[in-house]
């Protein structure tokens, strides 16, 4: 019942940032484990959500106004920034699988690593994401979370190399249809009783 109760305002205090392989589901808010990997610190703003519906009008000779309207495009997506830089994080930020990371040679102290950025077409590097966060009302532990189950990175921020800040890998992740354009782009989870129904 709509209404004012400050019980149901949240605040996103701290949250996590987890990919898994494409098609990785999700069904409940109880804790992640593997397939997901946490994808560590990110940067205090969090992360940015939004979806975009583009709606074209109908128009018809008896008015001036639509008649109706018909979605034509969605776009929903994540932006945040990663704070760590891993064999996780990196490849993430630029695109490509985990698995792009390669002894490149050897030092006197450790064995080089490479990731290559390639110029050629190829496919895109989708994974599934989850970004999720808690907050206690005073009561109990609120959880809420997103699941992607495909999705690729649309978007990075520049690379920021300065002795002023951390170096931080933004990126914008956007959804993908994935193999069933019948299922949902995305889903929330929830364990707030206020959100019931």
């Amino acid at each position: 019942m709509a209404g004012f109760k400050n019980a149901e305002i949240r605040i996103a205090g701290t949250g996590n940032v987890w990919w898994a392989p494409a098609g990785t589901t999700v069904k409940e808010t109880t804790a992640l484990a593997a397939p997901w990997v946490n994808l560590g610190f990110t940067s205090s703003d969090g992360v940015k959500f939004n979806k975009k519906d583009k709606n074209d009008p109908v128009d018809t000779w008896q008015s001036m106004a639509p008649a109706r309207f018909m979605l034509s495009d969605r776009d929903l997506t994540l932006k945040f920034q990663l704070l760590q830089m891993n064999k996780d994080t990196f490849p993430f930020y630029l695109g490509v699988p985990s698995s792009s990371i390669v002894a490149s040679g050897s030092t006197t102290e450790t064995t080089a690593q490479k990731i290559d950025i390639s110029g050629a077409p190829g496919g895109q590097d989708q994974r599934a994401l989850a970004i999720d966060f808690t907050d206690n009302n005073g009561t109990k532990d609120l959880r809420y979370r997103l699941v992607i189950p495909y999705g690729a990175v649309s978007e990075v921020e520049e690379l920021s190399l300065s002795r002023s800040g951390a170096v931080k890998l933004g990126v914008t992740f956007t959804a993908l249809s994935g193999d069933d354009p019948t299922k949902p782009l995305a889903t929330w989870l929830v364990n707030d009783p206020a959100a019931l129904a």
